[in-house]
């Protein structure tokens, strides 16, 4: 059978690696490599035995004929909530670094009564179509049909799964006096790449605090795997929040489902408190077989990423040592990871929803140059701790402000008097976190989902480092 080629690893680990995994890479003499999916599902189970993270537990080879997302899905661990696979591996790439098909707006999902579902629009992409276009679409606005369909318990995520293509909107815009019909909106789509530094801004109180702010939707070094374009904004972020001295941080990451661990170590070394290129940010345990290969052609360092020193960095400037973490239930897996990696350096203090509770990571396998395969996969291969050893949030980090951001009346983000960021705010300056909720009326909405449980490259953490991930063109972290 012809061996595919796994892009995480350089030519020399290769070669380790079958030495040490000898023998589990054996095929069925009955299967035909040949034929269709027999010869994808090969590939899956090959890799599977090799990289997953419950390599141990794989079941026997079920019928190699199915269709490959049957196969992979019948290989699954009961503990696995988030390795997928996809039939174009340029799609899952693509999608992993923000990339995707779509009109450009974020949302959240509601139950209304005991059937209808609506849609209310999270905020507006910059450069997106509906940017561009001037579409009269804005954070808080309430859809409730696509394509002239009124949104079900039963239809809904069939109708959300046309948006991808140009689609019609209904829509209302809540506000204090009432709601206003929007009518209908015809949307258009488009592949677009979301740059994830959405918005900094500095916010001066009255009692001396200067309060650094930054949202950030989703971790990716760049538009492309060799592109350092978005660390290199936000590292410019961070340089003008020193320069101006602030006095505390805020980094929103509500709206953020994971991405690329260069990204989410680029971030963290900005922020810690007394960190550089010596620190420990994270730890990784791979399946017993995977290490070992690992360790023995690169070292026991291969098993840790370090923080790196930034001369941007803003740790020392805060107040009691102390970053804000906005967060909410979409809040996952490098966002975590982020989270984890710097309570042992500093006071991380949550305030929002409990997160996803992701401690694992992915990588990207596929095949770039055999035309009888054009699948990749994201299987789990990692767990990943913290120097301290930590690693106790597969249920979530739970808030210490807690609030489900669930107002039907939305600030746009950045306001003061936006939910999450007042409450913060409110904290920060002493208050403690106890403003009033802004509105009664939206304290009973039943949330069951948000835009990006529709999205591959969602709740993903994707190794990247160079030692493991040395061929990748693009990876990501979850």
């Amino acid at each position: 059978m012809k061996r595919a080629k796994m892009t995480v690893f350089k030519n020399a680990f290769t070669a380790v690696l079958v030495v040490a995994l000898a023998g589990i890479m054996a095929c069925n003499d009955d299967d035909n490599a040949d034929s269709g999916n027999r010869y994808v599902n090969n590939w899956i189970y090959d890799n599977m035995k090799l990289y997953y993270l419950w390599n141990l537990d794989l079941p026997k080879p079920p019928g190699k004929s199915q269709d490959p997302n049957k196969f992979f899905e019948a290989l699954l661990s009961d503990q696995d909530r988030f390795s997928w696979i996809q039939e174009n591996y340029v799609e899952l790439l693509n999608s992993l670094q923000g990339v995707n098909k779509e009109a450009g707006y974020e949302f959240k999902l509601y139950l209304e009564g005991t059937q209808n579902v609506v849609a209310q629009v999270m905020y507006i992409k910059e450069g997106s179509l509906v940017d561009t276009e001037n579409k009269d679409l804005q954070r808080g606005d309430v859809i409730t049909h696509i394509n002239g369909t009124l949104m079900t318990l039963s239809n809904y995520q069939t109708l959300l799964g046309a948006m991808s293509e140009n689609h019609t909107i209904e829509y209302f815009r809540p506000t204090a006096e009432g709601n206003v019909d929007k009518g209908t909106l015809s949307l258009n789509t488009a592949e677009f790449a979301e740059n994830p530094n959405f918005m900094s801004k500095i916010i001066e109180t009255e009692n001396g605090h200067k309060i650094g702010y930054y949202v950030y939707n989703f971790f990716a070094t760049g538009p492309t795997s060799s592109s350092t374009q978005y660390n290199d904004e936000m590292d410019a972020v961070f340089s003008n929040f020193k320069t101006q001295g602030i006095t505390d941080l805020i980094v929103d990451l509500r709206y953020n489902s994971g991405g690329a661990e260069g990204a989410t170590v680029n971030l963290a070394s900005l922020i810690g408190d007394n960190v550089d290129a010596t620190t420990v940010f994270t730890k990784r345990s791979y399946n017993n077989d995977l290490s070992a290969a690992l360790v023995s052609q690169y070292g026991a360092d291969v098993l840790i990423r370090k923080f790196t020193t930034k001369s941007q960095n803003v740790g020392s400037l805060l107040n009691n040592s102390r970053v804000y973490v906005l967060t909410s239930s979409r809040t996952a897996s490098a966002s975590e990871l982020l989270i984890n990696g710097l309570k042992p350096t500093m006071d991380v203090f949550i305030v929002g929803d409990t997160t996803i509770g992701k401690n694992v990571g992915s990588i990207s396998i596929y095949e770039e140059d055999d035309p009888k395969n054009k699948w990749g996969m994201q299987p789990i291969v990692v767990k990943s701790y913290n120097s301290a050893n930590e690693s106790n949030y597969s249920e979530g980090f739970f808030p210490d402000i807690v609030d489900e951001d669930n107002s039907l009346l939305l600030k746009p983000l950045g306001d003061e008097s936006e939910e999450l960021l007042s409450l913060a705010i409110d904290h920060i300056t002493g208050g403690g976190g106890t403003r009033q909720k802004s509105t009664a009326r939206s304290r009973e909405r039943i949330s069951i989902g948000t835009s990006a449980d529709f999205k591959r490259g969602s709740y993903n953490l994707v190794i990247d480092d160079e030692r493991v991930a040395g061929a990748i063109k693009s990876s990501l972290v979850e």
